[in-house]
């Protein structure tokens, strides 16, 4: 009877436990079944959600966090709005029909409020469908109005007229430029090679006109020069002369003492004449 009341329990025991593992299968198995329809979304940082329900696009954007889609019949589409950077190469040609090759970088993102319709017209490929076609269409239509020259001493001008087509061509897909710059002007060898031997000739100039500047102040400098020497010169003659004057007029006295014999001249009436013997 013992026997038979251990293998009743042993049996109950077992009866239970199978019970139990099979609710725990069951919740399980929802779980994954809830799992693998995904009827949530989640939006990460800095990404925008775009909900297609049978692949009709929503105009409505989410933001960060978690979202409740329908399995089978909506699905979120993620689109990054952050800063991204873009580089590249366009040939174009110049006001004075020069070919260039520029080089340029950018940074751009999409706005945010904006991700439904940049998602709708353009996809999540926004780089290669709209960047790359705006730069070069905006590179074209800037460089066209420039000299060659001009595009290298007006390079800062040149930066803000492409970056202001860009701006406006980029703004009615929904997408900002942040920055942009130029990166080289490529041109011609021909054209370097005369835009060399014009560099050097204006150098050449330059040092002409730094030499004829440097010659005139030193003529200008010997004439002041000369012309003080000679005044100072001057001054001394007439210094010279007078003392002359005074000298001969002494050394006349002398010789005219040194004749006179002692005798004075017989004088009828009158005064004795009288003779400067000099002091």
């Amino acid at each position: 009877m013992e026997d038979a009341k251990i293998m009743i329990v042993n049996q109950s025991t077992s009866t239970a436990a199978a019970g139990f593992g099979r609710k725990i299968a069951v919740v399980v198995g929802i779980l994954l079944f809830v799992y693998w329809l995904a009827p949530f979304a989640i939006v990460g940082p800095g990404t925008r959600g775009v909900l297609t329900t049978f692949g009709k696009v929503s105009d409505e954007v989410y933001g960060e966090g978690i979202h409740f889609v329908i399995p089978f019949v909506q699905q979120m589409h993620r689109m990054d709005v952050r800063i991204q950077k873009g580089e590249g190469q366009g040939d174009a040609a110049s006001k004075d029909l020069q070919s260039v090759q520029t080089s340029v970088a950018l940074n751009y993102h999409i706005l945010p409020e904006q991700a439904a319709v940049v998602f709708r017209d353009l996809g999540q490929s926004v780089g290669e469908r709209i960047i790359v076609p705006a730069v070069h269409e905006a590179v074209k239509a800037a460089t066209a109005q420039y000299t060659a020259e001009e595009l290298i001493s007006k390079r800062p001008e040149v930066r803000e007229r492409i970056k202001s087509l860009l701006t406006e061509r980029l703004g009615k897909h929904g997408v900002a430029v942040d920055e942009f710059s130029i990166v080289n002007f490529a041109f011609s060898k021909s054209f370097n090679e005369a835009i060399e031997a014009k560099t050097t000739a204006e150098q050449l100039k330059l040092k002409a006109e730094r030499d004829l500047a440097r010659i005139k102040v030193e003529a200008e400098q010997k004439v002041a020069s000369a012309k003080a020497e000679a005044e100072s010169l001057g001054l001394q003659k007439q210094q010279v002369t007078a003392e002359l004057i005074r000298l001969r007029e002494i050394e006349n006295q002398r010789k005219a003492i040194e004749k006179w014999n002692g005798v004075l001249p017989n004088v009828t009436g009158g005064t004795v004449p009288f003779i400067n013997v000099g002091k």
